[in-house]
């Protein structure tokens, strides 16, 4: 790592928290449609709505192109929003297939930062969502940043209030090494981080792994 203070976030979050082993899936195809789920969602119900999908075994590009919306919302009603998001799967459906014949190897073949801009280029598909997609299920380098990420990092000082997602993705590109699975690792022990101890409200700095943090 380039910058010692990122070294040192990294290092004490994988002592306390060990490996994470981030995305949860059995299939690149299952993290793009957890992906998307997870919008504005409980992780424990976005798993209800997978595994609805997975007892119907459903959950491959060739099946959800061919149900219906209506269908597929019905499915994945635990996720919330559910109408909204099966409009979203269906757009990326309709991309994979249009532009990659519904093979996410075609896909993971295309050059990176110009995949990048076409999937941002979908209805619905935000930034962390494209690039959770980009990292966990094509092995593309691209930090994935979130709410929790932000968080930490302001309350540290190590960005400003009015950081954009862009600026601080930036902030992790430069000061890590380009490794895919020192992204994937940072990225989720992050989360944990954010989960248990940097809350929005009321934070645990005291026995946070951060709390000492130079």
């Amino acid at each position: 790592m380039k910058n010692k203070i990122f070294f040192e976030i990294f290092e004490k979050l994988y002592r306390f928290f060990g490996p994470q082993g981030w995305w949860p899936a059995e299939s690149p195809f299952e993290v793009c449609v957890g992906a998307i789920l997870t919008q504005n969602a409980n992780w424990k119900n976005v798993e209800k709505a997978i595994e609805n999908l997975k007892k119907k075994n459903l959950l491959t590009p060739e099946a959800l192109y061919q149900l219906s919306e209506r269908e597929l919302a019905e499915l994945i009603k635990p996720s919330g929003f559910y109408n909204l998001k099966a409009k979203r799967l269906k757009n990326f459906l309709k991309f994979l297939f249009e532009n990659y014949q519904g093979d996410l190897k075609r896909m993971r073949e295309e050059n990176p930062e110009i995949l990048r801009r076409k999937l941002l280029e979908v209805k619905g598909l935000g930034l962390e969502t494209v690039d959770s997609i980009l990292l966990y299920a094509l092995d593309m380098p691209f930090f994935v940043v979130d709410a929790y990420t932000y968080r930490i990092l302001f309350r540290h000082g190590l960005c400003p209030e009015e950081t954009t997602y862009e600026e601080l993705q930036n902030i992790f590109h430069e000061n890590l090494e380009r490794d895919i699975e020192l992204y994937k690792e940072f990225h989720a022990l992050l989360v944990a981080c954010g989960k248990i101890f940097c809350k929005m409200k009321e934070p645990l700095c005291e026995p946070c792994p951060l709390s000492e943090l130079r």
